[in-house]
């Protein structure tokens, strides 16, 4: 799609997986956020941006919310990609509050994916991050723990891979409906 650009930052590269899927489905423009300037992005009518969920953070969103004004009016969409299930919504909205206002939660389209994690290949301070989170899940009695966090003790330490291609499809339908009135 001319005008369209999709944008991540990724640390581990599941959120570059899902980009490299998005822009390839999307025949547009990709970028990793490192390499790209605010005033690139104002070229584009259509803007998707991808970044992975770290302690509730966007990894990279700052791109974004430091220069919404600049970017406002123009057709924004936000993948985030983490562990949990993108089903549970009422989990996201403090992701979302942390990270956005709310002008900013009116005006961009937001999308979770799930990613995947090798705890081997994590860097120290993730690898703190989840030993804690460990911890304090596994006090929990048994019959007061989610689904998601029983998997998440049984799979500790391990490797789990939730990706899956087709989770990008409502990310295109939107971006398709939307940006062809901006091209």
């Amino acid at each position: 799609m001319e005008n369209t650009v999709v944008v991540y930052k990724s640390k581990y590269g599941t959120t570059k997986k899902y980009a490299q899927w998005l822009a390839q489905e999307l025949s547009c423009d990709l970028y990793d956020a490192s390499e790209i300037k605010a005033d690139k992005l104002e070229q584009y009518g259509c803007i998707v941006f991808g970044g992975g969920l770290y302690a509730s953070g966007i990894c990279g969103v700052s791109l974004l919310t430091k220069n919404f004004e600049k970017l406002k009016g123009k057709k924004i969409a936000v993948f985030t990609v983490g562990l949990a299930d993108p089903n549970r919504k009422e989990q996201f909205s403090a992701v979302l509050e942390k990270n956005f206002t709310e002008e900013m939660r009116r005006e961009i389209h937001i999308f979770h994916l799930r990613g995947w994690i090798n705890y081997k290949k994590l860097g120290f301070v993730h690898k703190a991050m989840m030993a804690m989170l460990i911890k304090i899940v596994g006090k929990k009695p048994q019959s007061e723990r989610t689904e998601e966090e029983n998997e998440m003790l049984d799979t500790y330490g391990g490797t789990v891979d939730f990706t899956d291609r087709s989770s990008i499809e409502p990310i295109i339908s939107f971006m398709k409906e939307n940006c062809k009135k901006v091209q």
